[in-house]
């Protein structure tokens, strides 16, 4: 394997943290001996896409809050994800602000009352499209990884929903489900 693939786990994502721990993706890379960093691109209210608003629970164009970001790993793209929320959980939280979010997201969200339970993720390959390409410094014939995450509360409330676009050469996923 080479020293540029990232070998992704979702696990860190999905917990809160305390506030002064940073994030977890910085603290991921880091644990892996690599820089994490990331740039929010946008974040605000944009009417669902059709893709989001079934796992939203609400009508395709109805608004939602989204959170769009470049995800960096040693100052070179490594993935793209917006992060989808309900407006009754993100309108005027910093959810729905391009400032970083002391502890993340799913930090910010415990605090607000939404603790996720239940995790779906859908994961498809393709090729990239041209926004992608660029973002991601791909050519139009390197596939890309998409990964959906539906996040669910204990009532089966959708909290969030993140979709990522991953370089397929630079990315191993890694699922680890204990039974029982």
């Amino acid at each position: 394997m080479s020293a540029s693939k990232w070998i992704s786990t979702s696990m860190p994502y999905l917990t809160p943290r305390e506030r002064d721990q940073g994030d977890a993706w910085s603290a991921d890379a880091a644990a892996q001996g690599r820089r994490g960093s990331q740039r929010i691109v946008h974040a605000g209210e944009v009417p669902a896409p059709a893709e989001v608003a079934p796992l939203l629970g609400v009508t395709e164009a109805e608004p939602v809050v989204v959170r769009r970001r470049l995800i960096l790993l040693d100052e070179e793209p490594n993935e793209l994800t917006d992060t989808y929320y309900a407006v009754d959980i993100a309108r005027g939280t910093p959810l729905a602000a391009t400032a970083k979010i002391r502890g993340g997201a799913v930090t910010l969200l415990a605090e607000l009352g939404h603790v996720g339970a239940l995790v779906r993720e859908d994961v498809t390959a393709a090729l990239p499209g041209e926004e992608e390409q660029q973002a991601l410094r791909l050519t139009p014939t390197q596939p890309v990884l998409r990964l959906t995450r539906l996040t669910l509360d204990r009532d089966d409330r959708p909290i969030q929903v993140d979709r990522m676009v991953m370089p397929a050469r630079r990315q191993q996923l890694r699922y680890e489900i204990r039974i029982g």
